[in-house]
């Protein structure tokens, strides 16, 4: 999706009552975040977004890019370096070393790269479906980076890598975890936004 460099487009400050929506939205979709919220999206900060390729919008706290929307229905995903800074508070999978460079392309993330002896996917056993509710603070991943539930098609995922620090990617899974899992095969994350992408590059200065 941003595989080719983006051009910057004017900044437009956002109302407050869109600033509170979205702050809802993001914690609705990442309540792991609630720890961190404040120092996010402080309440008297100034968010403005900014109009990206195909109907793509990045929202920015200064000039620091925090999370983007493909259109106003579909789910906020977070930019890397918001992940960078808060990377427990996101469901995460993991590439085997030989997926790294495929998904650094752009190309779509297959499922035996999850599968394999370097993948991580969530650990057997894991709840099926949303966490449950009073419960959405028990999520993480465990010490071999296996997410604690079953994440579902449609559901907002972090890409680890095997022998890295930091994720190397972002995306929507397009098949959840468990029929991962099943079948082996198949796309799992197409679209991602990666390392070094467009807009991983772009300025929001």
């Amino acid at each position: 999706m941003f595989k080719k460099d983006i051009q910057p487009s004017p900044k437009q400050k956002l109302k407050s009552s869109v600033q509170r929506s979205l702050r809802q939205s993001l914690l609705a979709t990442y309540p792991l975040l609630t720890p961190h919220i404040d120092e996010i999206l402080p309440k008297k900060a100034s968010l403005s977004s900014m109009k990206l390729t195909d109907r793509n919008t990045l929202y920015v706290l200064d000039a620091e890019p925090l999370f983007y929307q493909q259109d106003v229905s579909s789910t906020i995903l977070p930019h890397l370096r918001l992940v960078h800074r808060f990377p427990q508070s996101f469901p995460t999978v993991r590439i085997d070393r030989g997926a790294i460079r495929f998904v650094l392309s752009g190309a779509t993330l297959m499922a035996p790269g999850l599968t394999s002896k370097g993948g991580r996917l969530p650990r057997e056993g894991a709840h099926k479906g949303p966490p449950e509710d009073g419960k959405e603070m028990d999520q993480n991943a465990d010490d071999e980076g296996r997410w604690s539930r079953e994440l579902a098609k449609g559901e907002p995922v972090v890409i680890m890598a095997e022998g890295k620090e930091e994720a190397c990617a972002v995306g929507t899974l397009v098949t959840g975890t468990d029929e991962v899992k099943a079948k082996g095969k198949g796309p799992v994350v197409e679209d991602a936004h990666f390392l070094g992408d467009g807009l991983w590059k772009l300025s929001t200065e």
